[in-house]
């Protein structure tokens, strides 16, 4: 990693849930905690715990030289709201094929 970059997962316990409209996208007991230097904590969703049948793959994909390229899904009315690694950098392993959103609600 770069000089002062630092990546830290960790497995969180607390209730997370992610809500659009009236509509649960995601609740879960078993987020991983991933705090990234300079960046918000970002909470990563076990995809069984996703309400997968509501996203369509979108074609967006990013790329980070810490955790590797990203593959998006929408909503009908938001685009790449979701994101996860489904071959993550060694180093985020843990957060192969989990899923995070931009807006969740710590419960």
């Amino acid at each position: 990693m770069a000089e002062g970059h630092r990546i830290t997962i960790e497995q969180g316990t607390q209730r997370v849930r992610v809500v659009r409209g009236d509509q649960v996208l995601a609740e879960t007991e078993r987020p991983l905690l991933l705090r990234e230097t300079g960046c918000p904590v970002r909470y990563y969703i076990p995809p069984e715990d996703v309400r997968l049948d509501l996203l369509t793959p979108s074609g967006t994909h990013t790329y980070c030289p810490f955790k590797g390229t990203a593959s998006y899904w929408s909503l009908p009315d938001a685009a790449d709201l979701v994101w996860a690694y489904p071959d993550p950098k060694p180093d985020v392993a843990g957060i192969k094929d989990h899923l995070c959103f931009y807006e969740v609600e710590v419960l």
